[in-house]
């Protein structure tokens, strides 16, 4: 194919040595190899790129997930080629940018991309030196590597470039000042790193093309005249983690054409001004996202109309503010919004709710959830977690046919768990822990066959644990602590597959992809310390049916749990010998089997933590010991406990658990004493 001029395999599935014979196309000026994002899509090599001098008239070279590490000298093979223009090398394990020859030739060379390799250097000099190198670069992207060093003051000398792309590395130090001599650039991308210093409008002087810039999780100070007007008109902005405030960057005013916001984590202590929401409410806005500062303002009138729009963890206070159908994500969740939720739910839209995430979890909102969940039915996400709700569970709710994560947990709900929540037959997560729901645990909750998590610990729940809840078999959190439940634990328990195995992870449900912004979590308790869990939940397997009033033995089925990390079956009437077979759940982190009324298997004591040689003289010398320092810190404990309320109840607490612990220790000990009785000595 000696006339051939162009030849794409990008994705085309090839694996295997690259054939030099490639270097006999001397007419080819576009070349694109590489295999996919695929884990089993065979991937490229070559063992030298000797033969890519010998296509003199290669314009174009697009190499992706080819591996190259063999290859030492691709600097110099590719430097070679006079008319190439655009060079992209993406993840192709380079591991050294410094050519061998100590200077690079690149007479046309307008984009050099190299993300996504293995350089762990500094940014070699040739880079910048035009007095060594004539490299006229429009575009450098080097984000995705390990490059470390400062960026060099001899930024300034790329005058043509147009996009700069430095993020993902750990690069340190100040930004140059010769940055804003670039004044063609249009992209600045240098977040990410370990950059820090001071930022003032010297770094921008000349940037009046810039368009997106993201400087987000640095350690850069942004420091500029609050009357500043920027020499550029931005379209997005990712700011995140970049010290901005403490007060709000009233230059933002100026940018009339931003379309993405991001200044959420950079120190912000100050009242919205009145001119922003009208200024975020532009229709070419969107995202906007403020959170994790201490931003306040009341919000009661205002009306947002962004498609994202992310205030959590922040000081905002009022009412709720009004929606337009453009908004599609919000989050309002960490803030001190207060007043009924009914006006909200019930707001009449100009045209149809495009609303698909709603957080509003822990403010002051209360009164009853409305009937008007008919005109939110695009909602797959909704959050209403730790507010003073009240009232029921409308049937309402289950119109809400995409709906995937279900919370209400921490409220003063009752009332039974509405059967309508049946209809919601794509949910994955319903906690309705910690409220005041009563009735049986529903034994429809089997049907919803997509449930990984299912938390109502804390309610006032009864009757038995229905053997339909076993045909979850995705389950990976189950959660009834703290009810009103009896009867036995169901033997079909080993139906939960996801916990069978070790390893398993599920990315479907929990975590949203990179450009949703927003990770699912849920409130579990651990070894008795509450923790909120997110973008680890899809690893958590656990299981917790503490505090309620089930009876009968554990049975032997739960053993095959493999991959379950926490089991929690104290605080019930829980009879019979421990499974031996429990020994075997390997990824078992904790267990909790305690006030119950259990007793060992003669063949589970081998896991006995006490050792058997001993005569169990450590029982009456703790004893001694609780005696003698009750004895000493009476006056010096005691008569502080007499004033001091938090402390008294704290000390009884504990007391509580030192006697279920000499409990423990002594019914062990009669158990084996017991059982050695009926061992025939010899």
């Amino acid at each position: 194919m000696q006339s051939l001029t162009y030849l794409d395999l990008h994705h085309a599935s090839f694996g295997g040595l690259i054939p030099p014979q490639l270097g006999n196309l001397s007419n080819l000026q576009h070349l694109s190899l590489g295999g996919g994002d695929s884990l089993y899509e065979p991937q490229l090599y070559v063992e030298n790129l000797g033969w890519i001098s010998h296509l003199s008239s290669l314009e174009y070279l697009f190499m992706y997930k080819v591996d190259l590490q063999r290859e030492v000298h691709w600097l110099e093979s590719t430097s070679m080629l006079s008319s190439l223009s655009e060079l992209y090398l993406f993840a192709c394990e380079l591991n050294n940018m410094s050519p061998s020859l100590g200077y690079v030739n690149f007479t046309s060379l307008t984009v050099l991309a190299l993300p996504g390799n293995n350089f762990n250097h500094e940014i070699p000099n040739w880079l910048f030196n035009l007095s060594t190198s004539h490299i006229p670069l429009n575009g450098l992207d080097l984000s995705n590597n390990q490059l470390t060093g400062q960026i060099p003051e001899y930024l300034g000398n790329l005058s043509s470039l147009t996009s700069l792309s430095l993020n993902r590395n750990r690069l340190n130090g100040p930004l140059p000042s010769s940055l804003g001599l670039l004044s063609n650039l249009e992209d600045l991308v240098i977040g990410n790193n370990s950059l820090e210093g001071t930022i003032s409008e010297v770094h921008f002087n000349k940037l009046s093309k810039l368009k997106y810039l993201d400087m987000s999780s640095t350690s850069l100070i942004f420091k500029v005249k609050s009357n500043w007007v920027p020499p550029f008109q931005l379209e997005r902005m990712w700011m995140s983690s970049c010290q901005m405030g403490p007060n709000f960057p009233t230059w933002l005013e100026t940018q009339t054409s931003l379309q993405y916001l991001d200044i959420s984590k950079s120190g912000i202590v100050d009242i919205a001004p009145k001119w922003f929401w009208k200024w975020a409410s532009h229709i070419d806005r969107q995202l906007i996202d403020l959170s994790d500062n201490q931003i306040s303002g009341n919000l009661s009138g205002v009306l947002l109309n962004n498609p994202y729009i992310d205030l959590s963890s922040n000081c905002f206070m009022g009412e709720l503010p009004r929606l337009s159908p453009q908004v599609s994500r919000l989050n309002m969740a960490n803030n001190s919004f207060s007043g009924p939720i009914s006006p909200f739910l019930c707001q009449k839209l100009n045209g149809k709710s495009n609303l698909e995430i709603l957080d509003m979890s822990t403010n002051n909102l209360s009164g009853e959830l409305s009937h008007c969940w008919a005109y939110w039915q695009s909602l797959t996400r909704l959050n209403l977690g730790n507010n003073n709700l009240s009232g029921k569970i409308p049937d309402s709710m289950g119109s809400l046919f995409e709906l995937k994560a279900l919370h209400l947990h921490n409220n003063s709900l009752s009332g039974d768990i509405p059967p309508s929540l049946r209809n919601c037959t794509s949910l994955g997560l319903l906690d309705l822990g910690g409220n005041k729901l009563s009735g049986n645990l529903p034994s429809w909750m089997g049907e919803r066959t997509t449930l990984r998590a299912l938390s109502l610990r804390s309610n006032k729940l009864i009757g038995n644990i229905p053997p339909q809840i076993c045909q979850l078999s995705s389950l990976i959190i189950l959660d009834v602590a703290n009810n009103s439940l009896s009867g036995t634990i169901p033997k079909c328990f080993n139906n939960f597959s996801l916990m069978a195995t070790i390893g398993t992870e599920d990315y479907a449900f929990f975590v949203l992809d990179y450009f949703d912004l927003y990770v699912e979590n849920l409130m579990l308790v651990i070894k008795g310390r509450e923790s909120v869990y997110n973008s680890i939940l899809k690893f958590v397997r656990s299981i917790d049916l503490s505090s309620n009033g089930l009876s009968g033995s554990i049975p032997t089925e739960i053993s095959s749990l493999y991959g379950l990390e926490f089991l929690n079956l104290s605080c019930n009437n829980l009879m019979g010998s421990i499974p031996v077979k429990m020994g075997r759940m390997k990824a078992l982190e904790s267990l909790d089997l305690s006030r119950n009324h259990l007793s060992e298997d003669e063949d589970f004591q081998g896991v006995d933590v006490i050792d058997e040689n001993e005569d169990g003289s450590e029982i009456p010398w703790f004893y001694i010991g609780m005696g003698l320092g009750f004895i000493v810190g009476f006056w010096g404990v005691c008569g502080a406990l007499l004033f001091k309320k938090a402390w008294r109840h704290a000390y009884f607490q504990f007391l509580y658990r030192v006697k279920d612990w000499v409990y423990v220790a002594i019914a062990i000990r009669l158990n084996r004493l017991q059982n050695n009785l009926r061992v025939p000595r010899m």
